[in-house]
């Protein structure tokens, strides 16, 4: 009943906590004259990385700076095959050009620079300041030009405006914030381990557990919030979280372990030749099929969870050493891959066949 009891509260904490996250974070978005992409990308995306920040903070500080490595690529890949899957299904996530132009190359670009400092085995204190550099001077290009005042054009003949409320008041959105904050890494916590008992009572192995259960802890806050916002309409977080929590956990995450930590975040050769590939590719494929009709469809939401369930696979039959590991392996990397690389050109294809002309001088 302990677990049980465990497992709901976890579960009602995740839904209320994005809730008031997200309903504070668009209304500040509001008053600020910020947009809401903005907010995903910064107050959201941050916030709901607190859970791996500090798993990976603490990692370090006791010695175990190695698993702030894995924290921050599982949770990359699960932000984007999970998390933006589950979402799409839920309702297609139109994209913004920001997105394209800035957000996800850059997303690609510090999964490829997380890839080349890790070449030596290593992500030492010198690399982690650079990291955490970054961070700073990503928040800073994205809030700053963003936050321009409105000039309202004023009808003498509207109505006025209805009276402020204690919603509308800041110190009511930032305790939403926070209190939404609070109760997605409490529930977050009560979730997995009420899930991780329950497991074992079940006779579930530990190897499971840790491959499915744990390993999707720490970003069951950004689950939570994304499918809550998209529900909700405010489809630009929805988006912009999952984006910028893996720029955070790259930048932020990562950066702050490796400076902390006395000898740096090693890095694992079985990380090195797989998982850190794996995160990168992912972040790679986000780019094209977010270009094809500005819109993350259903079905390319499905096409994410259909991945995310072959990389899980794998994993689980490399733990075990399977006889099937090498089939299984043969057939991602000569028939999966090749097949999904020609699905995406031929998208990008169709998307620039489709567009319109430019209209002739006498339709101007």
């Amino acid at each position: 009943m302990i677990t049980l009891g465990l497992f709901v509260l976890g579960l009602a904490l995740l839904v209320l906590g994005a809730d008031q996250l997200v309903a504070g974070a668009s209304r500040i978005a509001a008053r600020l004259g910020i947009s809401s992409l903005v907010i995903g990308l910064t107050v959201v995306a941050f916030g709901t990385s607190a859970p791996e920040l500090a798993v990976s903070l603490t990692g370090a500080i006791g010695g175990q700076a190695d698993l702030a490595l894995g924290n921050v690529v599982g949770s990359n890949i699960f932000n984007i095959l999970f998390i933006l899957g589950i979402t799409a299904l839920v309702a297609p996530l139109p994209v913004q050009p920001q997105l394209i132009r800035l957000d996800v190359p850059l997303m690609i670009v510090v999964s490829g620079l997380c890839w080349l400092l890790a070449l030596d085995g290593v992500i030492g204190r010198l690399d982690g300041i650079l990291l955490a550099l970054g961070i700073l001077t990503y928040t800073t290009v994205l809030v700053w030009p963003s936050r321009r005042p409105k000039q309202p054009d004023v009808d003498p003949t509207a109505e006025p405006p209805p009276a402020p409320t204690y919603k509308d008041r800041l110190p009511f959105q930032l305790g939403q914030i926070l209190l939404g904050l609070v109760m997605l890494v409490i529930g977050s916590r009560w979730l997995v381990n009420g899930a991780i008992a329950a497991a074992q009572t079940l006779g579930v192995s530990e190897l499971v557990i840790s491959l499915t259960i744990v390993a999707a802890g720490t970003s069951l806050p950004e689950l939570a919030t994304s499918v809550l916002a998209a529900m909700r309409g405010e489809r630009d977080i929805a988006v912009g979280n999952v984006v910028g929590s893996n720029i955070f956990n790259i930048l932020c995450v990562l950066g702050l372990s490796s400076a902390i930590a006395p000898h740096g975040v090693a890095v694992a050769p079985a990380a090195l030749g797989f998982d850190i590939p794996v995160m990168t590719l992912v972040a790679i494929l986000c780019l094209p099929l977010f270009i094809t009709g500005k819109i993350v469809a259903r079905w390319e939401g499905a096409l994410f969870l259909a991945y995310y369930i072959a990389y899980t696979v794998y994993l689980v039959l490399s733990a075990w050493q399977h006889p099937a590991l090498a089939t299984y392996g043969w057939a991602m990397k000569w028939v999966v891959l090749p097949t999904t690389a020609v699905l995406v050109a031929a998208l990008l294809v169709r998307d620039v066949w489709r567009r319109d002309p430019l209209p002739s001088p006498r339709a101007r």
